[in-house]
């Protein structure tokens, strides 16, 4: 990224915060990042019509120079709070009112800068900088790219050394290891291995229980790459296939395809849930699909679009979003299948290469 793509993200903030405030304090620390490459914390961004000011503290005053060349910055003093300098450099501004993070803001701070500031002079809005965020740009897509790429080659050498010996613990923290070791900073989420029943549980927790133990075992995990994030899912079996086993994983696969097939700019993202809430409910699975179809990600592993019944949205070129239908039998067991998949001009594009067909996600585990 450059200084100047950077900036033209600021300005196109700046021309949405003014149907809602005169100015904005963006307080998220990813938001922030995200306008202006600066990775640090404890740093606020003020987006005025008079241009921007970041404020932070003396612990990254070399780093903001590197990484945020021409930004003008005040650093403020040992000892002086963040909140304080906002309200230094707010009071008496003409820049009011000021719109806030009200989503990202604690209680406390919100009622501590409305007690020293005018009445009106703060205005709450909610997602101006994640509607930016929805739609990535060339240089986000790439890094997108370059994390699904680290997270398959992280599944491919994991999968070849699979042991029954193997307990779900093991593999996540291999998946770690190799994570950084082929190119990642770290995983994208805490990643989820869970065999056999547990693999009833959407997100559950990697434990002791062993692979050689359980006829299929569910691993979701990701990459992070220069800040952005992957997210997959695949369900291995690891002994001869059981036939309610296929039964439902041609169902999940079947609502993935489906899925899949209808994403493209102006399909609203209730349409993309419909379509593959109506595969699973046909085989009789309805009540067992209890989560969201997908997700947007990009520097959170959870942000817009979320891919649901409810919200009234509908899918633009450059949204990145995951598409992972399941269904899941307390006692038994679940399946997931997830891929990463990019809104196109002309449709769109499944980012992950992985194998979703269930021949080709049997292993032979070793002893």
């Amino acid at each position: 990224m450059t200084v100047d793509q950077y900036q033209k993200r600021r300005d196109r903030l700046r021309k949405s915060v003014r149907q809602h405030a005169a100015s904005l304090l963006v307080t998220h620390p990813v938001n922030v990042s995200y306008l202006t490459g600066f990775t640090g914390e404890d740093s606020y961004l003020w987006v005025s019509p008079d241009g921007d000011l970041l404020l932070s503290d003396p612990r990254f005053e070399e780093q903001i120079g590197e990484e945020c060349p021409g930004l003008p910055t005040f650093i403020r003093r040992p000892g002086e709070s963040l909140a304080e300098v906002v309200m230094g450099q707010v009071s008496g501004s003409a820049s009011a009112p000021l719109g806030i993070e009200a989503h990202r803001l604690s209680v406390d701070v919100f009622d501590a800068w409305q007690r020293q500031l005018p009445d009106g002079a703060m205005v709450k809005t909610s997602g101006l900088v994640e509607q930016l965020r929805m739609i990535k740009d060339k240089d986000e897509v790439l890094r997108i790219r370059r994390a699904v790429d680290v997270a398959q080659r992280v599944f491919v050498a994991v999968r070849a050394q699979l042991s029954a010996r193997h307990t779900e613990r093991d593999i996540a923290d291999e998946i770690e290891r190799l994570t950084r070791v082929l190119g990642g900073s770290g995983c994208a989420f805490k990643t989820i291995v869970a065999a056999g029943p547990r693999a009833a549980l959407p997100h559950a927790i990697p434990g002791e229980h062993r692979l050689g133990d359980q006829p299929f075992v569910l691993i979701d995990w990701g990459a992070v790459v220069a800040g952005y994030r992957s997210d997959l899912t695949r369900v291995l079996v690891t002994s001869k296939i059981p036939a309610k086993f296929a039964r439902i994983y041609e169902v999940v696969l079947a609502a993935q395809q489906a899925a899949i097939a209808a994403l493209k700019p102006g399909v609203p993202v209730s349409e993309i849930d419909r379509v593959a809430r109506e595969v699973v409910a046909a085989a009789g699975h309805g009540p067992r699909f209890n989560h969201g179809l997908g997700h947007g990600i990009g520097l959170d592993i959870h942000e817009a679009p979320r891919l649901g019944a409810k919200p009234d949205l509908t899918l633009e070129a450059g949204m990145v979003v995951t598409v992972e239908p399941g269904v899941y039998y307390p006692g038994w067991g679940g399946i997931r299948i997830e891929d990463d998949v990019l809104i196109t001009s002309a449709g769109h594009e499944v980012l992950s290469s992985l194998s979703r067909e269930l021949h080709e996600n049997c292993v032979d585990l070793l002893a």
